[in-house]
């Protein structure tokens, strides 16, 4: 699988979110950021990615996967840290 392949199934099944992938073959990183995730828990946020790819977790499409969710504030703070 691509990062777009990813990105498209992500897409597809989680609305309102945006994603960035980074990553090949069946390891990759996901930062999800959307307004969902207020409403959540970090491992509630998590939780949500994951299950959306859990088809091809199990198939071994992909096999690691790290995941990051922010709402959109958050991203922005933590963009504002990482370059300052």
């Amino acid at each position: 699988m691509q990062p777009n392949d990813v990105k498209a199934l992500l897409e597809a099944r989680i609305e309102n979110v945006d994603f960035h992938i980074q990553g090949e073959g069946c390891n990759f990183q996901v930062v999800a950021v959307g307004d969902v995730f207020a409403e959540l828990s970090r491992v509630k946020a998590q939780q949500l990615v994951y299950s959306a790819l859990n088809d091809e977790i199990r198939s071994g499409a992909l096999h690691a996967i790290s995941i990051r969710t922010y709402t959109p504030a958050q991203f922005e703070a933590a963009a504002g840290n990482a370059q300052g």
